[in-house]
């Protein structure tokens, strides 16, 4: 049996099976992109909710995981030279993951490299624009009377939309025919910003030619469907 002891996470959030992954997570855009990877990939897994508005992701104890008191974050018993490791930032943890099975990532160096591209892309490019788009249009930023932030964010967010766009032109997946890690990560972004964000006639979504179609593949993909859903909330 692995022993955890030394992350103190597990001292709040206690392994009931330590030779799993532990996930530490929420289904936020963020959260979900590791759970939907470990539902693709089949690692067994164990995770934990962290309820991030309850301040649960800034206790010493996941402080102690990531420093930075974000979602998501793992421990793998089962780490490079069979030795336990901690990771946060959700792109970081889907190269692991990806390399760790060797799935959903090109064996190809160029390739590789390539899809690390979409991923980073998404991840600084495309999330913090999304959540901006949030903030203003959903949350606080809706009693902003001065509505140019709001518009810099939604004229952003169409522009890296359009982006995508290009790139999936005569692609199923970001990179092609085969479905990556660039898509897993990206898939709970869009969905998000349509939906739980209320920005899908604010972003024009409908007039895009190929992300509409891509998210509806993504979304019909069985373990991108449980993963949106994990971990479940109480």
């Amino acid at each position: 049996m692995a022993d955890l002891s030394a992350f103190p996470i597990t001292k709040r959030w206690p392994a009931k099976h330590p030779d799993r992954i532990q996930l530490y997570s929420l289904n936020t855009p963020n959260g979900v992109k590791v759970s939907i990877m470990l539902e693709e990939t089949g690692l067994p897994y164990e995770a934990h909710l962290i309820d991030i508005m309850d301040n649960q992701s800034h206790t010493p104890e996941f402080l102690s995981l990531n420093p930075n008191g974000k979602i998501p974050a793992i421990i793998d018993p089962d780490g490079p030279g069979g030795k336990p490791i901690g990771l946060a930032e959700s792109g970081a943890i889907l190269i692991y993951l990806a390399d760790k099975t060797g799935k959903f990532v090109p064996a190809d160096p160029a390739a590789r490299y390539e899809t690390i591209q979409w991923v980073i892309f998404q991840n600084a490019g495309m999330g913090p624009i999304f959540g901006q788009v949030g903030f203003f249009n959903k949350f606080a930023g809706r009693a902003i009377e001065d509505k140019r932030p709001l518009q810099r964010y939604v004229d952003e967010s169409k522009r890296v939309l359009g982006v995508l766009d290009r790139r999936l032109q005569g692609r199923d997946w970001i990179m092609g025919a085969d479905y990556s890690i660039a898509d897993i990560s990206t898939l709970g972004w869009i969905r998000n910003l349509i939906t739980f964000y209320d920005a899908r006639d604010l972003i024009a979504f409908d007039t895009l030619k190929n992300v509409p179609d891509w998210l509806e593949r993504g979304l019909a993909r069985p373990a991108v469907q449980r993963g949106l859903e994990i971990p479940a909330r109480a």
